[in-house]
């Protein structure tokens, strides 16, 4: 704020160095052009670089005026570097903290919140809104402030000069006043109708950039350039619309600019006949006049600025203003690192759906669990909502004997990793994306985690093997090798709970089978829960929870669920025949989890 007082100064003082030349440019005119002995009454500022200039050599009075006239330009160009230089500086400085606050409100938001963003809308708020409403701040605003302060100034001059040169500015202001409340409107509308198009627009493209093998795969091309076709014209009507305001009101506030030139001279030229004043202080009036209407002009321009602003800091403020929906304790507790889990009729109901209903279980620490059941049937929902990325409705749910609730929510997170079933990978190396939790851990550790993914032979079949660079979302890698990939990246956290939601859907059943093994032997004291659609996935775990429409309806080990003969049993006979399972290796993992109490 000091900053931006300090500048605006250094704006008043630009514009006062600057309303001195039309003075200094009278004097020249009326005292070498059009000299008639009245010099000392003219009412100059500067008359007293040519007082008695009976006396005075000409060439030392243009000399003066010269050197004034030139410490005056080169004065106001210095303070116009400075604040233009500052100015830039702040704005530059606003936007990097605006995109901070923006990204950090972004990353606070649970995901429910966000989602209920399309994407195209939410980049264009976290980043061409922030870009105006920088400029809002850091030029439109300052540039008002700086054609209000001219006005007053200059009205100031006229006035001690002479009344009758106010009566054009009078006249005419209220009537660009009225033009320029039409014109604000215009702009508003104009100005959100562009905002909402150029969101429409990023959706798009990101929309297709994301879905470029699903559009080829379906052969879909001329539908897709079609529908950019009709985006891209909506955004092209849209500055049709602006370009037509603009030059609609821009030649209203040209006439009525050419408007007042005309009248100015006319009084002024009369008021030169009846010996008023100079002509020398007529063309500086006239100057003034004219500098006058170009302000209020310039204003009506900042004031479609100031309504493309407004609309976009609409928009941020209304971004900030969203709540999470999962609110954080106002007394964190901590989370030890060996968390016992507990859900107590835990039911989760989002957007008036129910996705959870009265789900009771215990899980101690190093249990491994495994959930099964049909899309939809609220698996991904229960593991979500051990780390508040859905919040419980009714129940509660206990990490180390603490309400969730209660817990420090980046501590209760930091007990978890977790692979989720929609594979995310940066556009980055390999071996980055692995170490995506810790960066600068070792090379040694990534290649481990690597292996014990399953992940380091195809790595290593790579053109640059872990350097290989991957492209947004893990384009270029098959869906088998991004979840190992994800596996890793989990792995290498170490965290005292592992979560699978779903995570070896694209593996082969040998892959599968050997990847699970090698998670139960490098990591034994580890909770492990896993959520799945194959029976080979969860088949040796200590706890199979079988979930239909949001609830438990079957638990136990396998053996005891294929004893109930219910809907494990029956996707298990289903995959059985389908060649999903191979039933020696199923029967030989069954057996060794119950001799040894795995």
């Amino acid at each position: 704020m000091p900053l931006s007082v300090f500048c605006q100064i250094l704006s008043y003082i630009g514009m006062l160095l600057e309303l001195c030349f039309p003075m200094l440019t009278a004097l020249f005119v009326d005292y070498f052009l059009n000299y008639d002995g009245m010099g000392v009454k003219s009412g100059n500022w500067f008359s007293f670089l040519v007082h008695d200039f009976d006396n005075r050599d000409p060439w030392r009075v243009f000399f003066n005026i010269t050197l004034v006239f030139t410490v005056f330009l080169l004065t106001r160009e210095i303070v116009i570097y400075f604040r233009n230089f500052l100015f830039q500086r702040m704005g530059i400085q606003f936007e990097n903290e605006m995109r901070k606050i923006t990204y950090k409100k972004l990353v606070e938001l649970d995901s429910g919140t966000v989602a209920s963003y399309n994407t195209g809308d939410l980049l264009a708020t976290l980043n061409s809104d922030v870009i105006i409403f920088k400029d809002l701040y850091a030029r439109t605003l300052n540039l008002l402030a700086d054609s209000f302060f001219f006005l007053i100034v200059v009205s100031v001059i006229l006035g001690l000069n002479s009344l009758y040169l106010l009566l054009i500015p009078a006249i005419i202001a209220p009537i660009l006043l009225f033009t320029l409340s039409k014109y604000m409107k215009q702009a508003r509308r104009v100005s959100m109708r562009i905002r909402d198009c150029n969101a429409n627009m990023n959706l798009t493209v990101q929309e297709n950039i994301n879905a470029v093998r699903l559009v080829r795969s379906f052969a879909n091309e001329s539908l897709e350039r079609n529908k950019f076709d009709a985006v891209n014209n909506n955004v092209r009507e849209a500055f049709y619309d602006q370009v037509n305001v603009s030059a609609k009101y821009g030649m209203l506030f040209n006439l009525i600019r050419q408007l007042a030139y005309i009248s100015t001279i006319a009084i002024g030229t009369i008021l030169v006949i009846k010996g008023v004043f100079l002509v020398g202080i007529m063309t500086a009036c006239i100057t003034y006049v004219l500098k006058i209407m170009d302000h209020l002009i310039q204003i009506s321009t900042y004031m479609y600025q100031l309504q493309y602003g407004l609309v976009s800091g609409g928009r941020i403020m209304e971004f900030f203003e969203r709540e999470t929906k999962i609110p954080a304790s106002s007394h964190p507790e901590k989370v030890g690192k060996r968390p016992d889990i507990e859900l107590k009729d835990v039911t989760i109901i989002a957007d008036g759906k129910q996705l959870l209903k009265n789900a009771s279980v215990k899980i101690p620490f190093g249990m491994k669990v495994g959930l099964m059941g049909g899309t939809g049937c609220g698996k991904s929902v229960l593991l979500k909502s051990l780390v508040r990325i859905y919040d419980v409705t009714h129940g509660q749910i206990f990490v180390d004997g603490k309400d969730v609730k209660d817990c420090e929510l980046d501590e209760l997170r930091e007990d978890f990793a977790y692979v989720f079933q929609d594979v995310f990978l940066f556009s980055n190396t390999i071996d980055a994306n692995i170490a995506f939790y810790s960066p600068n851990i070792s090379k040694e550790r990534i290649l481990k985690v690597a292996e014990q993914a399953q992940a380091s032979k195809f790595i290593k079949g790579l053109p640059q093997g872990y350097e290989t660079i991957v492209g947004e979302k893990g384009l270029g890698l098959s869906g088998g090798q991004k979840q190992r990939i994800s596996i890793a990246r989990a792995l290498l956290k170490n965290a005292p709970v592992l979560v699978l939601d779903d995570a070896s859907s694209a593996l082969d059943l040998n892959t599968e089978r050997k990847l699970m093994k090698s998670i139960k032997e490098n990591y034994p004291d580890r909770t492990i829960l896993i959520a799945a659609h194959r029976v080979t996935s969860v088949i040796d775990c200590d706890l199979i929870l079988y979930m239909q429409d949001g609830e438990i309806i079957e638990r136990g080990t396998f053996e005891e669920l294929m004893a109930q003969n219910g809907r494990f049993a029956e996707i298990y006979r289903m995959q059985m025949t389908e060649g999903q399972i191979d039933e020696t290796a199923a029967v030989a993992d069954a057996t060794v989890n119950t001799e040894t109490g795995e």
